[in-house]
């Protein structure tokens, strides 16, 4: 995703030779170079809260998106923008650790719901003091305010994408709330509160 138009690439629709075209375009790579960026960030800052609690960022992503209501494998991996191989393994993982068990999903025989055990629970309540402080880093850097404000557009532009992309290819089955679909807000509060 270069940030710049190959020479004889589709022009945009605009009738201007394109030129709004390269710039939706540009638009939409830095859009996705700062997110990838972003992210690598963030699993840094993960892993870095995660260790003292014997945690990795990825166990403690699957661990949070269960806090609130145990959820299928599937559901986390939607909520967590993950495939659902991956976040079965780590999920198996989890289980044979003692942080989490598989029960019984009244709603599907066969795929069951994954929650947190008490050691899971108390494994991501160590992390919340860690990540309060950082929190509040962040927050008292960027400002209250602005932190806010980035939240509501990130939220805006994952559903944009989700928009667009089952535009292109077909609704996802199984996604939406009744499935574990939730919003950044949502996710990132049921990581840290038990």
């Amino acid at each position: 995703m270069s940030g710049t138009s190959e020479p004889g690439a589709a022009s945009g629709a605009d009738g201007e030779n394109g030129a709004a075209g390269r710039v939706r375009q540009d638009l939409f790579s830095r859009s996705a170079l700062g997110v990838f960026r972003l992210n690598g960030q963030f699993m840094a800052v993960a892993e870095e809260l995660a260790k003292p609690a014997g945690l990795t960022a990825a166990w403690w992503q699957v661990l949070g998106a269960v806090l609130k209501e145990p959820l299928p494998v599937s559901g986390i991996a939607r909520a967590m923008g993950i495939t659902r191989q991956s976040v079965q393994r780590i999920a198996d993982l989890l289980v044979e650790r003692g942080l989490a068990e598989y029960v019984p999903n009244p709603a599907h025989r066969r795929a069951k719901l994954l929650r947190p055990t008490d050691e899971g629970l108390a494994s991501v309540r160590r992390i919340n003091p860690g990540h309060a402080t950082f929190a509040d880093r962040l927050a008292g850097t960027l400002g209250e305010a602005e932190l806010a404000e980035t939240v509501r557009v990130l939220e805006r532009l994952i559903d944009a994408m989700e928009t667009v992309t089952e535009a292109s290819t077909g609704p996802v089955p199984d996604s939406g709330p009744e499935s574990g679909g939730r919003t950044v807000t949502e996710t990132a509060s049921a990581v840290t509160e038990p």
